[in-house]
């Protein structure tokens, strides 16, 4: 995909994301992959209000090529980019249920919502909780490094979730299901639920394996 074009689409999905209650203020960040480089929302920035002339342009060392400074968050989607070279676009965001989730106490570190619906399992599949850090905190980054090896997507506890995809629509479609799946969670905690069973499971992830 031309450059000019995946910026326009980086900003369009944004604004969809934000007008729609994802995420909110100047939260979240969304990254997508170029031949030679990646396009990062720029620090400080509100997913409702991007200019595509302003995005971050950055080379493969986290180096800033052109546009506007980065998100401080730029070593997190940097380390799901080297761990998971499939990847083609990075979505971060403060999604409300998402986020309530992360602060629960218990939650299964390893996974942490069940497999309630099939399309969370095809586009989301196992979800660990990643331990605090500070955003920005490089020791962050480097957690987030060590999921990516066997996870593109993740929670960061106390602050939301990290979901890489092969496209920028891929990613934005997983983070969204993640979202609707926290959702889900949430409503249906305390009552009896009948998540999908382990063969269930497995079937789907072979037929739909991670990126």
């Amino acid at each position: 995909m031309i450059e000019s074009r995946l910026r326009e689409d980086v900003c369009r999905i944004a604004k969809s994301i934000f007008d729609r209650g994802l995420t909110h203020g100047s939260t979240g960040n969304i990254s997508a992959k170029l031949d030679d480089g990646w396009l990062l929302t720029p620090t400080g920035s509100s997913l409702g209000d991007l200019d595509p002339g302003r995005l971050s342009r950055l080379d493969w060392n986290g180096n800033l090529v052109s546009g506007d400074p980065p998100s401080k968050e730029s070593f997190l989607h940097l380390g799901m980019y080297q761990q998971r070279p499939k990847l083609g676009a990075v979505v971060h965001l403060h999604s409300t249920h998402s986020v309530a989730v992360s602060v629960l106490q218990d939650v299964d570190p390893a996974d942490v919502l069940p497999p309630l619906t099939a399309y969370y399992v095809m586009r989301v599949g196992t979800l660990p909780l990643v331990p605090y850090y500070a955003p920005g905190d490089r020791s962050l980054a480097e957690a987030v490094r060590q999921y990516a090896g066997r996870h593109h997507a993740m929670l960061l506890a106390n602050h939301g979730p990290v979901v890489g995809g092969t496209s920028l629509s891929a990613a934005a479609d997983a983070v969204e299901e993640l979202e609707a799946t926290a959702k889900l969670y949430l409503l249906l905690r305390h009552e009896k639920v009948r998540p999908l069973s382990a063969d269930a499971v497995m079937a789907l992830r072979r037929k739909h394996p991670s990126p």
